[in-house]
């Protein structure tokens, strides 16, 4: 990737550190008592939340989309008066039933709501959070926590937030910064318009791959923002792999053009975030039934 690289990938998860996060005037120095208490409380929201997750009904799923009146956003923008061709009545394809049924069959078999695997999922989270703020905040922001496990809880000095909105402000302006660079030389590429716009598969999984002289990627899209599951690399040749690509999760691409054809960057998200490089002579987009 010459741009939306690893890096820059990880800026974006540090865009929003201040999100979540409250100030509490008890954080200036270490007190046990009160981060009990606040671990207390932030668990019993948390338990409080799955049990909600817990007990939602899909047959509800059924009930709030199957047979839904979607009106069209400019006419309810506007406010203008809707008529019935203004309108789409969304219903269920039987695959979307059949989905929903076996979740449904799932929910009605569940086991009791386990109390304690929910509490140590909470200990287990915290623990989480606690290393990556070790590992991503600056030094010298870290060492003015007086606790992190109260910090991991999303409380915090005053002062200390107000950092964490300033550089999470000035990640943001380095990331679009970055983005605006790539749109830009995407721009100037003679990238087919067709293609430019079909190759983009963000959050799609990889389910499987197939390396000849062509490489095929068969994707799971059902968490994307395409239905196009198919990739065919043809004439193609591997400049890059860093890790195996089955199960991964396709985040982000670059496509450029070579002599003889393109040269694809792809980063994706697996156990760890890494890249893929194939120079092709073409690039053929399916959807597969």
């Amino acid at each position: 990737m010459r741009y939306l690289t690893k890096e820059w990938y990880n800026l974006c998860q540090m865009t929003g550190l201040h999100f979540g996060m409250r100030s509490h005037k008890g954080t200036y120095q270490k007190d046990e008592d009160l981060y009990l208490r606040l671990k207390k409380r932030k668990e019993k929201e948390f338990l409080k939340m799955e049990r909600e997750i817990y007990d939602f009904d899909p047959r509800e799923m059924l009930e709030i989309y199957d047979g839904s009146v979607f009106v069209s956003a400019d006419k309810f923008i506007t406010g203008e008066e809707i008529h019935d061709e203004d309108t789409i009545v969304y219903h269920m394809t039987d695959e979307e039933k059949d989905h929903i049924n076996k979740l449904i069959e799932e929910y009605d078999s569940r086991e009791p709501f386990d109390v304690d695997k929910y509490r140590m999922e909470f200990n287990k989270r915290q623990d989480m959070i606690q290393s990556e703020n070790i590992n991503n905040l600056p030094s010298s922001l870290y060492s003015q926590i007086a606790d992190p496990r109260v910090f991991a809880l999303g409380y915090c000095t005053k002062e200390i937030l107000n950092q964490l909105k300033e550089l999470s402000k000035e990640n943001e302006i380095e990331v679009s910064a970055v983005l605006n660079e790539y749109t830009k030389a995407q721009k100037e590429k003679m990238i087919p318009e067709q293609l430019r716009e079909r190759f983009g598969f963000h959050d799609c999984q990889v389910i499987s791959c197939e390396f000849n002289q062509d490489i095929v990627f068969y994707l799971d899209t059902s968490g994307g923002f395409t239905e196009n599951n198919k990739i065919i690399f043809k004439d193609a040749k591997i400049i890059k792999q860093e890790k195996s690509l089955e199960g991964s999760y396709w985040l982000y691409e670059e496509l450029y053009i070579i002599e003889g054809g393109y040269e694809a960057h792809m980063l994706f998200a697996g156990e760890d975030i890494h890249e893929l490089t194939i120079n092709c002579k073409d690039i053929i987009i399916q959807t597969m039934m």
